[in-house]
């Protein structure tokens, strides 16, 4: 891709359109630094063109039969599957992780789709007849409106479409805003929708800051909910500005998880999910190991075979085929990092696998950051505390699995959480303790479409995926119906 006015436009009813304004966003390669291409810089007016074009296509797209919308999902999928190595590409560039991940990424968008586009047409309401025998009501589900979803840097095409197939399903309609940074992905997206056979308007892409587009979504009257996925600093903004027009909302925020080792564990098989769970997309993952937790009686084994693990992981350019984990997004998000990694140093920390910014000339101008696992973390250091968004893992030695509870909780987030044993007894006892949306059993962090996925405590409210997050973008209509023959005359005064 080269830079460019005309190269990158937002999707508005259908239609690769410039911005009101003359100023682009320049989209950087984490890796290089150099430039992928250039977005408009949408202003507050485009996001209103947006709005009122979804408007329009609700009354079209949410009247269309069940089964037109399967197929518009379905087609959706179908194509976005024929462009994975396109999209999987600008993807890597844009974002930075390796291009094995970036096109499983653009597969699960494509799964997310197929599901709820077997979903359509299944739904099924309610019809009860009054206790008292006069008559009988009917519980239906009814589409919001227009959604805005604001979506993150991390897995801008995933979870775009973790709000957009199941609203679409629904017979909702969208403007998306994406990360500023990682927006082009997100457009092509669009646009295959658009060519799959979406009411033109259905879904909509507006590039821009998210303190001109995104609160516009807020203060819009015509936009009846706003699906986030973020950190919680701009979730609690998020939640004040919805306010003022009582919009739904469905936040997923930042999460600390917890993973707990027990002493019967397969030492070998939670090595793998730790490594993979803490390094995949460079630890850029809300649901991203982020504190572990080890039996006093296995820790040493196991923190021997994991740094032995850590160290074989190849950092580079995620369109290098050897690459295993790739940049830290942004120069600001490496420093994030580094910052916690010397905040817990200063408390006593060790560097059990050294990190740093690595060396090499084909390195040295992108935001790469060496894997880092520390010991001896004090619990009260920033990485214990906060949610660290990169390569840098915390290690903590516990008596039993009641104190590892007891950490593992100890914590304002409440995302994701794993916990490792053969003991089925053990493992249950734990997942129903850990104060979390999701506990895994014997497995990193993996969302399937069929599972729903959210927070407790600050990680969020609300769930996306599964028949729960289709639910969340329905009303409930209730409708009574009396039979006159059998019901009570109304007067005045009531006897």
């Amino acid at each position: 891709m080269s830079e460019g006015r005309d190269s990158m436009k937002m999707l508005i009813q259908g239609q690769l359109e410039d911005a009101q304004g003359a100023d682009v966003i320049r989209v950087a390669n984490p890796a290089t630094g150099d430039a992928v291409d250039t977005v408009p810089k949408g202003t507050r007016e485009d996001a209103r063109r947006a709005i009122d074009a979804a408007a329009d296509a609700f009354k079209v797209w949410s009247e269309k039969p069940s089964i037109e919308r399967s197929r518009v999902l379905l087609k959706t999928a179908e194509l976005v599957r024929a462009s994975v190595e396109d999209l999987g590409a600008t993807l890597t560039m844009e974002q930075g992780k390796p291009l094995g991940e970036a096109k499983g990424e653009i597969s699960s968008f494509a799964n997310t789709c197929e599901y709820y586009a077997g979903l359509i047409g299944r739904e099924r309401g309610a019809h009860n007849p009054f206790s008292t025998g006069e008559g009988f009501f009917i519980v239906t589900k009814r589409p919001l409106g227009v959604v805005g979803a604001i979506l993150p840097w991390n897995f801008p095409v995933s979870l775009m479409g973790w709000k957009v197939a199941p609203g679409l399903a629904a017979g909702n309609t969208f403007v998306v805003k994406p990360a500023s940074t990682t927006p082009i992905t997100d457009i092509k997206v669009g646009s295959l929708m658009v060519k799959a056979g979406l009411t033109p308007g259905a879904v909509n892409v507006v590039t821009g800051p998210g303190a001109v587009v995104g609160e516009e979504l807020l203060d819009n009257p015509k936009v009846a909910k706003i699906a986030f996925t973020g950190e919680t600093g701009t979730g609690k903004r998020i939640m004040e500005g919805s306010a003022k027009s009582i919009k739904r909302l469905t936040l997923e925020l930042g999460g600390s998880d917890p993973m707990i080792v027990c002493d019967d564990a397969d030492i070998e098989l939670a090595v793998e999910g730790a490594a993979w769970g803490r390094f995949r997309n460079c630890g850029q993952s809300c649901t991203s190991v982020k504190r572990l937790f080890l039996f006093e009686s296995i820790a040493e084994q196991f923190v021997k075979m994991f740094a032995e693990k850590v160290r074989t992981i190849r950092i580079g350019n995620g369109m290098e085929k050897s690459t295993h984990m790739g940049p830290v997004h942004t120069a600001e998000q490496r420093e994030k990092v580094e910052s916690m990694v010397e905040d817990a140093e200063n408390r006593g920390a060790k560097e059990l696998v050294r990190g740093g910014r690595p060396a090499g000339n084909e390195l040295s101008h992108g935001n790469f950051l060496s894997p880092v696992v520390l010991t001896g973390v004090d619990y009260d250091s920033k990485i214990a505390k906060e949610e660290c968004f990169g390569p840098a893992l915390p290690i903590f030695v516990v008596k039993d699995l009641d104190e590892a509870l007891e950490r593992a909780n100890d914590t304002l987030y409440g995302l994701g959480s794993s916990v490792w044993t053969k003991d089925l007894e053990k493992a249950y006892h734990a997942a129903e303790r850990i104060q979390a949306g999701t506990t895994w059993v014997n497995s990193p962090p993996i969302a399937r479409a069929e599972v729903p996925f959210g927070g407790f405590k600050q990680s969020g409210f609300g769930r996306e995926l599964g028949l729960e997050g289709l639910d969340h973008y329905y009303e409930t209509k209730s409708i009574q119906v009396l039979e006159y023959s059998k019901g009570k005359k109304w007067a005045f005064p009531i006897n």
